[in-house]
């Protein structure tokens, strides 16, 4: 509450100034009433004080109450800027912004708020007006030399970003991220010469950093400049012949000149090296791992280097998580099981180990083990919301829906759900789950609750307007719902069914057709219940004769529903 008060005294004291200089500022001068500013004045104070209370709708409400009484108050502007912003609403953040800059056009944090957004939509030109404005406010300013050069650079003004790079170099001294920059806009314009100068410089200041020599002989390496590239390697091994970054680039540099046996050799020698710390070696060992990968090389080639660490660190589970890993790539999901064990064992409280093995498990639908593993997991971390998910939705396809209710229940209690869209994914399984209890007025509760958390839900819209529709209930709602999902995935075959029977159902039978013929296309084996709709539309547009063939394939893929069979026998609906 202290904390509370000195915002607001400050907000206080902060709003009156504003008020008055933004009316000198304006274009468009406002005369205010005494009556007028208190009025500002105390929505202002309750739209600070609500969102420091985390009221953020009562706040936003409050500011554009505020709006409508002075909307050339720039700290106004600046904070609905920065609500729309937040909400993604991007365009109007955008528009909050440069009004706010253009009746404050000198405020600092306003132009580089309005300069951060037009970057992030990449609207560069803007981006470069406003920086050199500022720059001519604050000539100099570093933050500001090295902010226009990127722009300069994304607007593909490289000379001129290049310029404020020596302007600031001026200032500052050589460092490694000018030069790193410099570098890399001079490699932009095909100045190699020079792009090499700028990391000498590095070297040049720092001759005992075995860092630098790496990065020039790296660099060197990536242009395939290969011999130069290991005179410098060679220079940084008399300074640490261990370093292990340096002797990861021998890798590379041995792979590039195609001697594989020498890059073996290498990383052999370090990671038996008993003058190298284990966390050092298993950092040279996954990053080898990633050079044979991008290689093309077999992984497998790493196998002995996990035995020769094995011998050496028995106790070091987290080798035994990243040669799970390895086998899993060479197919090996048993071994790969078995690893994972181990370091669960060591580690009963970190999520990982169980985690790999459900990355195992899911795939080949071991249920047995996935519920196994779930269980163990959930008795030394009831937190975690990921392990409740993956046991009740095995329960789910297994069958058991009451089983299956209860886990997720209990997940939404017990768990900790860092985002909505994992806590909307549990109150859409609820939802599924008490539809087929035929609990259904609780299952469209908790599709509510689903869509509230995350409204792009696509499984729950698509799920939730389809049980609407086989209720015939709020048929234009499900509609609206379903729109959306076929609108960002218009290949979907389950959404497009879904969309084609909620238009059959309004009557519009021409368009539920086009909708169910692509959900057939798009499928690769579409269901039973998709060609029994399908045959359902075609005899709702007059064609008889395929509508029934329609249905015997429903039949023939599994639907034995006693309407279905109605409708076949008697070649109607």
């Amino acid at each position: 509450m202290k904390w509370i008060i000195i915002l607001l005294i400050y907000s206080f004291s902060t709003a009156s100034f504003t008020v008055k200089s933004f009316a000198q500022k304006s274009t468009d001068i406002q005369v205010f009433s005494d009556a007028e500013k208190r009025k500002f004045d105390y929505y202002f104070y309750e739209a600070l004080n609500s969102k420091v209370l985390g009221k953020y709708d009562e706040a936003i409400d409050y500011f554009l109450h505020c709006h409508s009484i002075d909307s050339t108050n720039a700290n106004v502007l600046v904070e609905l800027g920065t609500f729309y912003n937040a909400l993604q609403e991007k365009d109007k953040a955008l528009d909050f912004y440069r009004k706010a800059v253009n009746y404050d056009k000198t405020n600092y944090y306003y132009n580089m708020m309005l300069a951060g957004l037009s970057k992030e939509l990449e609207l560069n030109q803007e981006v470069v007006d406003i920086y050199e404005g500022l720059l001519e406010l604050n000539p100099g300013k570093p933050e500001l030399l090295f902010e226009i050069a990127n722009a300069y650079a994304d607007n593909g003004e490289l000379e001129k970003a290049i310029n404020q790079l020596d302007e600031l170099e001026k200032s500052m001294g050589v460092s490694e991220a000018l030069a790193i920059n410099k570098f890399r806009l001079y490699s932009m314009l095909d100045n190699k010469e020079k792009a090499y100068e700028e990391i000498q410089q590095i070297i040049d200041k720092n001759p005992g950093d075995i860092r630098y020599l790496i990065l020039m002989g790296d660099l060197y390496a990536d242009d395939n400049q290969l011999d130069k590239a290991k005179g410098y390697y060679d220079q940084a091994k008399l300074i640490d012949p261990d370093y292990p970054a340096l002797i990861l680039s021998f890798v590379n540099y041995y792979e590039k000149t195609g001697s594989s046996d020498a890059a073996q050799t290498e990383i052999q020698k370090a990671i038996t090296s008993s003058s190298m710390e284990v966390d050092t070696k298993i950092q040279l060992l996954t990053r080898y791992l990633s050079v044979l990968q991008q290689n093309k090389k077999d992984i497998k080639e790493a196998n002995p280097l996990f035995q020769s660490l094995f011998e050496q660190h028995p106790n070091n589970t987290q080798l035994n998580l990243i040669y799970g890993n390895v086998l899993y790539l060479q197919g090996d999901k048993k071994g790969a099981i078995d690893q994972f064990q181990i370091f669960i064992n060591g580690n009963p409280d970190n999520p990982a180990g169980y985690e790999q093995i459900l990355r195992v498990a899911l795939p080949e639908e071991d249920f047995d083990k996935v519920k196994e593993v779930t269980t163990e997991a959930l008795k030394h971390l009831p937190g975690e919301p990921q392990f409740y998910f993956y046991l009740g939705a095995v329960n789910f396809q297994q069958g058991n829906y009451k089983e299956a209710l209860k886990v997720f229940e209990v997940g939404l209690d017990s768990a900790n759900f860092n985002n909505p869209i994992l806590e909307s994914d549990f109150y859409g399984q609820i939802g599924d789950i008490n539809y087929h209890l035929e609990n259904k007025e609780v299952a469209f509760d908790s599709y509510e609750k689903a869509l509230k958390l995350n409204p792009q839900n696509l499984p729950v819209l698509n799920n939730y307007s389809y049980y609407l529709s086989l209720e015939k209930r709020n048929l234009d709602k499900a509609e609206q719902m379903s729109g959306i999902t076929v609108k960002l995935e218009p290949l979907n075959p389950t959404y497009l069914d879904t969309y084609g029977w909620i238009l059959y159902e309004q009557g519009s039978y021409i368009m539920a057709k086009i909708y169910i013929e692509k959900a057939i296309e798009y499928g690769e084996e579409p269901s039973a219940e998709v060609y029994e709709h399908y045959g359902d539309v075609l005899f709702m547009t007059g064609e008889q004769e395929k509508a029934v063939e329609q249905w015997k394939k429903a039949r023939e893929l599994g639907g034995d529903s006693r309407a279905l069979k109605r409708k076949i026998r008697r070649g109607k609906l």
